[in-house]
């Protein structure tokens, strides 16, 4: 069962492996894939006014769904031929925002 960073990684490790894909796989070829999914996601909200995009319909929310899906996926695995942690890559990049862009007072 996938329930966190580690066992989404396990899996698709092994969903590529399983489909020999792996060769594929690459930093290059899986930042593409990455945009592309990002960009059928942003498609979605592309003339939504922006109360429309807080309004999906069901249909269209199982639709932006699948892509935000497509793209994590895609993430985690460039993330994942890189050695990157996504989630400590995360907390890091907060901390420098938080430096960058202090709360007001």
């Amino acid at each position: 069962m996938i329930t966190d960073m580690t066992t989404l990684r396990d899996a698709l490790r092994e969903f590529a492996e399983a489909r020999h894909w792996r060769p594929y796989h690459t930093p290059k070829n899986l930042a593409m894939a990455m945009i592309v999914e990002a960009a059928e996601l942003v498609e979605h909200f592309q003339w939504a006014t922006p109360e429309e995009s807080l309004r999906l319909s069901p249909e269209k929310l199982a639709e932006v769904r699948d892509e935000v899906a497509d793209t994590l996926i895609y993430l985690v695995e460039l993330a994942d031929a890189l050695g990157i942690d996504p989630i400590a890559a995360a907390r890091d990049k907060i901390i420098k925002n938080a430096i960058k862009y202090p709360a007001p007072d």
